[in-house]
């Protein structure tokens, strides 16, 4: 069974994004651990990629870095193997759809099965072109986890109701990043969202807060937070785990039935 299943049972869950290999992959493995320890209900692990098209300024120069720093897919790959042998939450890559491709399609989602990979998320192939990966992913169960943007009702309906592991739920147009205040009407999008499926819902873009935090879980399953953790690990790098266990603590707490 996959574990993204049953992994909002009873529960709301908070869901922080970390870059792999920002500023290296051991760190990135230290930072996971913190974060489980402090609460995290599943984990997003970024590839970094050239032209991250979804991603702010922040995540933007997370990923360059660890570019520069020679991470590559297969050091990732282990990086999610040595995770996997101590961590029984679900992970999740983000990634893009060009490194997806340039791995060959079966190969990447039968490293990510091996290694203990749950779900995917990729802002840039479209709803409409899901079937170019969905028999892949499908053959060795790993969920492909649709986004859902302020948008039509109806392309909410077939989103939603072909959705599976769970849905991200974007807070505001644009890209990733630190917003002080976020206008879209998400109460009526998770609405709609619900019409059309059971399929648990988190928001994410936007978030940093404790108090953002409780608000988008009073209407949503999870929240998503990735830029405000990388700007921590900028500032305290090496050196952040204890403020990256810190600022998880304190948005699970936020978030807590």
């Amino acid at each position: 069974m996959n574990r993204l299943e049953n992994a909002f049972k009873d529960k709301k869950l908070f869901i922080p994004f970390i870059t792999a290999g920002y500023p290296n992959l051991k760190k990135t493995e230290d930072f996971i651990y913190q974060a489980v320890s402090a609460g995290a209900g599943i984990i997003e692990i970024g590839i970094p990629f050239s032209d991250p098209v979804a991603e702010g300024p922040v995540i933007q120069e997370a990923s360059q870095k660890s570019l520069e720093a020679g991470t590559t897919l297969d050091g990732i790959f282990k990086l999610v193997e040595n995770v996997r042998k101590k961590v029984s939450i679900p992970l999740v890559f983000m990634t893009y759809i060009n490194p997806v491709f340039r791995c060959g399609y079966d190969n990447f989602f039968k490293r990510c099965s091996l290694v203990g990979i749950d779900g995917i998320i990729i802002p840039d192939l479209p709803f409409e072109e899901k079937g170019e990966i969905s028999e892949f992913a499908k053959k060795y169960d790993i969920k492909i986890i649709s986004l859902i943007a302020p948008t039509s009702e109806e392309r909410i309906k077939k989103i939603a109701e072909s959705s599976e592991g769970f849905l991200y739920i974007v807070s505001s147009l644009g890209v990733t990043g630190v917003r002080q205040e976020i206008k879209t009407d998400l109460k009526s999008i998770l609405e709609s969202v619900r019409k059309y499926t059971s399929t648990p819902a988190a928001i994410g873009f936007g978030i940093h807060s404790p108090e953002q935090a409780k608000q988008m879980s009073q209407i949503a399953d999870g929240v998503i937070v990735g830029s405000a953790i990388i700007k921590i690990i900028k500032q305290y790098g090496e050196n952040a785990d204890k403020y990256v266990y810190d600022y998880v603590k304190e948005m699970v707490s936020s978030i807590a039935l």
